[in-house]
């Protein structure tokens, strides 16, 4: 593995070419793309293959896996590691210590290497994941859901969906401005940032001058 250590003196952008900022104590491995404006913090790496966007922070103590791909305006807290398989698209917010998996039966007698063992975990624009939360592999976040503090996700998560527990459950439904909505007779505004849902059996689509958008 060829890793590159960033040897800053300060706290400036690491070398002139490079339109990121990466802490001295990171590493960035050869055949990474790192958007501009990105900050990546201290005793974190990212490694070959992956892309970030821009204007991505990269907490303390992350790892980034092999050809793992982030959006832009991605926030990654503190101790979480991304591994290879998942993907998060832009807006994403990982809370601190929350865990993700990319091996469903993992063994170490029989190890599972390899893009061909990960299972797919996407997780879709705006969405939050809390503080302590797993994401069993192969699932799927919805567009502005959000997954509580200590949640376990063993299967998809709908659009604007508000999951609690072990497993995970619908426990409401959220705005995309991160505020928990009320509906009454399948139709709820969110007294925050006014924008108008509509509930379709256990799908919510937000309604734009009119129209249902649909993901």
């Amino acid at each position: 593995m060829n890793l590159q250590k960033n040897m800053g003196t300060d706290n400036s952008k690491i070398m002139s070419n490079k339109k990121y900022f990466a802490h001295s104590s990171s590493y960035v491995d050869d055949g990474c793309e790192i958007g501009a404006d990105t900050n990546i913090w201290h005793f974190s790496h990212v490694q070959s293959g992956s892309q970030v966007g821009s204007n991505c922070s990269i907490g303390q103590n992350v790892n980034i896996g092999n050809n793992v791909k982030i959006g832009s305006f991605v926030k990654i807290q503190n101790n979480v590691s991304v591994y290879e398989g998942v993907e998060l698209e832009d807006y994403v917010f990982c809370g601190p210590s929350m865990v993700f998996t990319n091996v469903l039966n993992p063994r170490c007698e029989y190890p599972q290497r390899g893009a061909e063992h990960y299972r797919r975990t996407l997780v879709k624009r705006g969405a939050s994941i809390g503080a302590n939360a797993t994401i069993v592999c192969g699932n799927t976040i919805g567009k502005y859901a959000f997954i509580g503090a200590g949640t376990v996700v063993t299967k998809d998560v709908p659009d604007y969906a508000l999951v609690l527990g072990n497993p995970a459950r619908i426990a409401g439904w959220m705005c995309r401005c991160g505020k928990k909505m009320e509906f009454t007779e399948d139709t709820a505004r969110c007294l925050n940032c006014q924008r108008k849902y509509e509930q379709v059996g256990r799908e919510v689509h937000c309604i734009q001058n009119g129209v249902m958008i649909v993901t």
